[in-house]
């Protein structure tokens, strides 16, 4: 491995990695940078890359003051001020190095142990766009008044609850349109086989039609209820309600509707099913 230098004389050298340190980190460093891997797939970059930098911007000022607070005369006196600072702020924030697997579940004990914030959805993450650490901080460098920063907030959210109104309309209109039809489709043509059988003088065991047919009134339930919930969403009293509501309503039951699709899918046809089946789009015929 080659060394990385950074231009301190007081740190010992450290090797140089050529390729990705953690690739589960959502800011991996990757032998001379750090790499930005957390922005969904449908949004720009821009707004976190605009926190990102207002972040980088802070510290290398909070950096500056404290070194130029010590007022060093001499390199050898530089060095050791530079040293302390940077043992000050290990100290202070090494908790938040982690250098495990990202995704997995030992790592949220983990952060929780350590007193980090843990927000896992949109709902529990929008709301600090309008903290006041972030309005702070970005009206501090000019960046953001802070009602521009409560605006962004107002606009994320909206975007949050609109994708996922959209989501959901599409759920109850494939449900209802798509996958109960051919679930129903499939249950009379094991029903007409079974009365065919009957008329042979043949009784037949009907597991398969029973569990379609349970699956199908599921479904119909899961569905109904999802559309009852949907039709409540205006009663929230703000937007952030609204997402709370989004979080802990709609989409538990989106999921519910979706768990009876994939059992269904695992009994119908692949003819019968109107659908790519998850076969189909792993695996070329």
């Amino acid at each position: 491995l080659s060394q990385l230098h950074i231009g301190v004389d007081v740190i010992p050298p450290i090797p140089k990695h050529s390729g990705d340190r953690n690739r589960t980190s959502p800011m991996a460093f990757t032998g001379n940078r750090f790499e930005f891997r957390a922005v969904g797939s449908s949004l720009s970059i821009g707004g976190p890359l605009v926190v990102m930098n207002a972040i980088m911007s802070e510290s290398l000022t909070e950096f500056a003051e404290k070194l130029e607070a010590k007022k060093p005369k001499t390199p050898e006196a530089l060095g050791k001020a530079i040293e302390g600072i940077v043992k000050a702020v290990w100290k202070e924030h090494s908790h938040v190095i982690f250098n495990g697997d990202g995704y997995s579940n030992d790592w949220h004990k983990e952060a929780e142990k350590r007193g980090l914030p843990n927000l896992k959805t949109s709902a529990d993450a929008l709301p600090e766009i309008k903290s006041k650490a972030t309005k702070a901080l970005l009206k501090k460098f000019k960046i953001l008044s802070p009602r521009e920063t409560e605006s962004r907030y107002e606009v994320y959210a909206e975007q949050y609850i609109s994708s996922v109104r959209v989501e959901s309309n599409l759920v109850v209109k494939i449900a209802n349109t798509m996958i109960f039809p051919a679930a129903a489709h499939y249950q009379g043509d094991l029903a007409t086989t079974l009365l065919n059988m009957k008329d042979l003088g043949r009784d037949l065991e009907h597991p398969t039609l029973d569990t379609v047919t349970g699956l199908m009134v599921s479904l119909q339930k899961a569905t109904a209820e999802l559309e009852a919930l949907k039709a409540k969403e205006d009663d929230a009293k703000n937007i952030n309600a609204h997402c709370i509501f989004v979080r802990d309503e709609i989409l538990p039951k989106m999921l519910d509707v979706r768990e009876h699709v994939d059992a269904l899918e695992a009994i119908v046809p692949d003819e019968l099913w109107p659908l790519p089946t998850y076969q189909e789009m792993l695996f070329i015929k």
